[in-house]
């Protein structure tokens, strides 16, 4: 996390390219594991100090990976619903399988990423706490 920290700070990362980075990294692991709480128990000791070593509050770090993870559930295979997508699918197009509802789904997911990440973003701009007493930046 030190290492990390220490790595964006020379990076010159300011805010907004650090929060949609993080974001882009919570996406693309959620295509490979589903389960979101398995997730955060893999990210957050990593992320979390290694966030806060640059000033930013848990509670950002964990606003900014439910933006992630939430934004590609629909596409994720992985997602426990997913066959039952499936199913209901092929009940109109009997011809669908994983790719059909991939490929319905992406442009949604697409819309969902760049609304969630603006929304975040706005939000984080505005300096408005992520909840009562949860500050968006430490000190």
């Amino acid at each position: 996390a030190v290492k990390g920290a220490e790595g964006l700070q020379a990076a010159g990362l300011g805010d907004v390219p650090l929060m949609v980075s993080f974001v882009i990294v919570s996406a693309l692991i959620n295509l490979v594991m589903g389960s979101a709480s398995a997730k955060w128990a893999i990210m957050a000791p990593v992320f979390i100090p290694m966030f806060m070593l640059l000033g930013y509050s848990p509670e950002l770090v964990q606003a900014t990976y439910r933006v992630g993870d939430s934004v590609t559930n629909v596409i994720s295979p992985l997602m426990s619903y997913f066959p039952l997508i499936v199913a209901f699918m092929k009940r109109y197009e009997p011809q669908a399988g994983i790719g059909t509802v991939v490929a319905t789904m992406l442009p949604y997911s697409v819309a969902f990423f760049v609304v969630w990440t603006l929304l975040l973003l706005v939000w984080f701009a505005l300096g408005l706490p992520v909840g009562p007493g949860a500050p968006l930046k430490l000190g």
